[in-house]
């Protein structure tokens, strides 16, 4: 598997389109808003689906919890220092962890039975799905047709068995759109360390989508 750059990095070169949104946005236009937000959707969808594990995906929509992201991210708008888009998608995606991390806390705190719950698949809409896969082909499958439902959960479970270290580089390269020095800025590396890391993590995980089975 080689290290392939992601939907979110191709972006990071193109003129950043969110400021115009995100000052119409910060003055009321609830519009402006939700296409701010559209933009970052599919993204945010795939942070929260690879970032959640087993357990809270096993249990929640993301679906919900980026809908309760977003909710979040509206409440608080004003408090949002715009830098640039690259920032915009950060705050999205330190919301996200933080609500993740809640529903872990949940999961573990009541020891609930999954399957006495309500189905948590939030992501059966064929749009949501097809953009999943979009983003999901960026660092695990070479192919250019839309990844198929079963598809998409035999990455999570391949992704799920790598080291949470690999895990954390590859969401940030290949979903979050970082550079690889600010990877390495925010992980401590040297930026020839992640490189080296996230070939190895991507090779991994390549190696975990061959094997077969659940």
């Amino acid at each position: 598997m080689d290290e392939r750059a992601s939907p979110a990095k191709n972006r990071r070169a193109m003129p950043d389109a969110t400021r115009p949104l995100f000052e119409r946005a910060t003055h009321g236009d609830r519009r402006a808003f939700d296409e701010l937000l559209a933009l970052h959707l599919p993204g945010l969808r795939a942070w929260i689906r690879l970032r959640a594990g087993p357990v809270v995906r096993a249990r929640e929509s993301a679906s919900d919890l980026a809908q309760s992201v977003c909710r979040e991210v509206l409440d608080h708008l004003d408090r949002f220092a715009y830098g640039d888009e690259q920032g915009f998608r950060a705050w999205l995606y330190t919301t996200a962890l933080r609500k993740i991390a809640n529903r872990h806390e949940y999961w573990a705190a009541e020891k609930r039975d999954h399957r006495r719950e309500s189905p948590l698949d939030g992501l059966g809409e064929s749009a949501a799905m097809a953009a999943l896969g979009g983003v999901y082909r960026s660092f695990s499958s070479p192919s250019r047709h839309a990844m198929k439902r079963e598809e998409i959960e035999h990455v999570e479970r391949a992704f799920d068995r790598l080291e949470e270290e690999q895990r954390e580089v590859i969401t940030l390269a290949h979903v979050a759109g970082l550079s690889r020095a600010e990877i390495a800025e925010r992980l401590g590396k040297s930026e020839g360390a992640v490189r080296t890391m996230l070939s190895r993590a991507l090779a991994d995980l390549a190696d975990e989508v061959k094997r077969p089975g659940p």
